[in-house]
């Protein structure tokens, strides 16, 4: 037994030393794996530098006309603004309709197994079930047709229904399936075909029905948070905006009957709100008594609180007495938020020599008419408009970039409260990081915005001719991009199409945000519904229709870092709603690329948290909270030179426009342009 004994330490020693070696060569490994991940590093730092050297223009500009180019922007999504008036969401009914329960099982199964629905929240999917409206369709017809525009989601009951896409079939399905979810989001054209193979029973819900239950409940769970929050005496002075963020971050929690929420003599940091049910609060007043019952608490009553500035130790037991929910909210979400946007030195206060220039500025554009411009090249082309480089006939040197609107398109596509939109937030902003805006036109077929005239490109054309840029470019170009955003967020103003297509270099380098099509005036603490932005760049919240405020640019600025970070954005599908389905799957589901440094991945993170309250900053300094991450203050040498003020080669080069007949004059516009 003692041989044994003595073998089996032997062996076991064996083993421990063989164990040590082993991690002694995983040290070893990772230390060589950082040396070449630095290496990597560098690396690209040199063969971005070798990029940018070959990617000089020759100092004789080519006469010859350049070929059109091949690459292709993303387009962004723009619903139809809401009709519905969040203040009287609470009276409008919602139509039910009676179903077996083996129908609900059956709508309620499919919803969860379904990649967008399993996200929404519990109550809603409820809701849903219940509001689905029946409908049959016999064999052979077709249920959705590819390319018409649709606003209707389904769920198979019963039969079996064909997709196919551009006459190629792609799968059968059965009952359970839903189908159709994109067009409860917005206006879009279906993309695929759904053809009964037999008769069919199906349950379905339209947008409209759909937006007015996530409307509903959202605001009403977040009006009754904020009810509860002002009813508290600690919280009173709060300023609107920030009891609407202290409501956002609340969280629901259920317990049990006898179940302890908070422990005599234990340190905490929570402060809960009775949503539902009561607690029992009793105290030990010495080791050798039992508790005393002190009083017991019911729906909207609070406790904790001194939790939330520093006092750690409770006084009190508290104790569920039934089921019981609170809304419960941490020391330090509280600290984050407590201060409110901090937008007191961002508002600019404009001194009496400011406003003098800006109304000599307004003066000098009022006596300007389209006449007295005369174009020179195009600059841009976009989903909704064209922009070309015009000079004053009477004076050359005065140049600006007319952006030329289309009524026709723009009635068509229902984004007559965008433009408009556009218009005044463009006219009102004055900061050095945003494209001026001097005055619009109109005539019988267009729109048109005279704005100053940046030539040094788009970031969009200077990524994809780099591939990606350094971590000294990608900080300069977002710390311009911060700067605007700090502006607006002041303003309450959001801007909603984040993306390097929408970002221009002046002739300095330095970065400023156009195209406000889809900016608009929120107002602090308020919340908007309208589905828009581009896929890629859409925050979760936008996604399930919980209404949105500024958070949803922080979410976009994030992104951006990502994609100029690597060359791609880290959410991408083959279609918008794959796309947006892993979105919501969230940014710690993203693999980061090597070249993605700890400290800009851990930014980038704290940027895309999928609760909005939690971002990087939504907290109480606002933007400026991501101001104090090194962000570059002089323009990065890789920026694309301008040589005189006509150069417009850092533009792709653009056809002439094609002549449409004009539209009726008064169709749809008042006499604002």
């Amino acid at each position: 037994i003692g041989g044994t004994l003595r073998d089996l330490q032997l062996a076991l020693q064996l083993k421990i030393e063989e164990l040590r070696q082993r991690d002694a060569l995983i040290d070893e490994l990772e230390l060589e794996l950082d040396a070449k991940d630095d290496l990597i590093r560098q690396l690209q730092v040199e063969l971005d530098k070798h990029r940018g050297a070959s990617q000089q223009r020759e100092d004789t500009k080519q006469s010859e006309t350049p070929a059109e180019p091949q690459r292709t922007k993303r387009q962004a999504i723009s619903a139809e603004p809401t009709a519905l008036d969040p203040s009287q969401l609470p009276d409008i009914p919602l139509s039910s309709y009676c179903k077996s329960k083996e129908s609900c099982e059956l709508i309620h199964r499919a919803l969860m197994n379904n990649d967008y629905m399993k996200h929404l929240e519990g109550g809603q999917i409820l809701t849903i079930v219940d509001c689905m409206y029946p409908t049959s369709l016999a064999e052979g017809c077709c249920v959705i047709r590819e390319g018409d525009v649709g606003s209707t989601v389904y769920v198979l009951e019963e039969g079996m229904v064909e997709v196919t896409k551009q006459g190629k079939k792609v799968c059968i399905m059965g009952p359970g399936k839903v189908f159709g979810e994109l067009a409860i989001l917005y206006n879009c054209t279906r993309t695929a075909s759904v053809t009964a193979l037999t008769d069919i029973k199906l349950w379905a819900i339209d947008r409209h029905g759909f937006q007015i239950i996530m409307m509903r409940t959202g605001l009403m769970k977040h009006s009754q948070y904020t009810d509860f929050l002002r009813s508290i005496p600690s919280f009173q002075s709060l300023p609107e905006d920030v009891v609407s963020k202290l409501a956002d971050v609340l969280e629901e929690t259920l317990y049990r009957n006898g179940e302890y929420i908070i422990r005599q003599g234990a340190t905490g940091d929570t402060f809960f709100i009775i949503s539902e049910g009561q607690v029992k609060v009793s105290q030990q007043l010495s080791t050798n008594e039992e508790e005393v019952t002190v009083k017991t608490l019911c729906k909207g009553d609070w406790f904790g609180e001194q939790a939330l500035i520093g006092e750690d130790i409770r006084t009190a037991s508290v104790t569920a007495v039934g089921d019981v929910t609170c809304l419960v909210i941490d020391r330090e979400s509280f600290k984050q938020l407590i201060g409110g946007l901090d937008g007191g030195s961002s508002r600019q206060q404009d001194n009496e020599e400011v406003k003098a220039l800006q109304q000599a500025e307004a003066d000098f554009f009022s006596i300007i008419s389209l006449t007295d411009l005369q174009i020179i090249s195009t600059l841009g082309m976009g989903g909704f408009s064209r922009v070309e480089l015009v000079q004053l006939r009477t004076d050359p040197s005065r140049l600006f970039a007319l952006k030329v609107l289309k009524k026709r398109h723009i009635l068509d596509t229902s984004q007559q409260d965008h433009i408009l939109s556009e218009r005044r937030i463009m006219m009102e902003a004055h900061n050095p990081f945003i494209i001026r805006l001097y005055r619009t036109f109109r005539d019988s077929k267009c729109l048109y915005m005279l704005l100053e005239a940046c030539l040094g490109g788009e970031l969009w054309s200077l990524l994809q001719d780099r591939g990606s840029f350094d971590d000294a470019t990608t900080r300069f170009y977002t710390g311009c991009v911060i700067e605007a955003l700090v502006y607006l967020h002041s303003k309450g103003l959001i801007y909603r199409d984040l993306k390097p297509e929408n970002i221009i270099l002046d002739q300095r380098g330095y970065a400023k945000l156009g195209d406000f099509g889809f900016a608009k005036k929120v107002g602090l603490g308020k919340k908007t519904w309208t589905f828009c932005g581009t896929p890629e760049y859409i925050a979760p919240e936008i996604i399930l229709n919980k209404g949105h405020d500024c958070s949803a640019d922080c979410w976009s600025l994030g992104i951006l870092m990502f994609e100029q970070l690597s060359g791609s954005p880290p959410f991408s599908g083959s279609d918008p709603m794959k796309t947006y389905i892993i979105i919501l799957r969230g940014v710690d589901m993203v693999e980061f690329p090597k070249k993605i440094t700890k400290s800009a991945a851990n930014l980038i993170k704290r940027l895309c948290r999928d609760n909005p309250s939690e971002r990087l900053g939504n907290q109480k300094n606002g933007v400026k909270d991501i101001q104090k991450h090194n962000l570059r203050s002089h323009p990065p040498w890789v920026y694309n030179r301008v040589d005189g003020p006509l150069d417009s080669s850092n533009f792709d080069y653009f056809p002439d426009d094609a002549e449409e007949p004009p539209p009726d004059e008064e169709s749809g516009w008042d006499t604002e342009f």
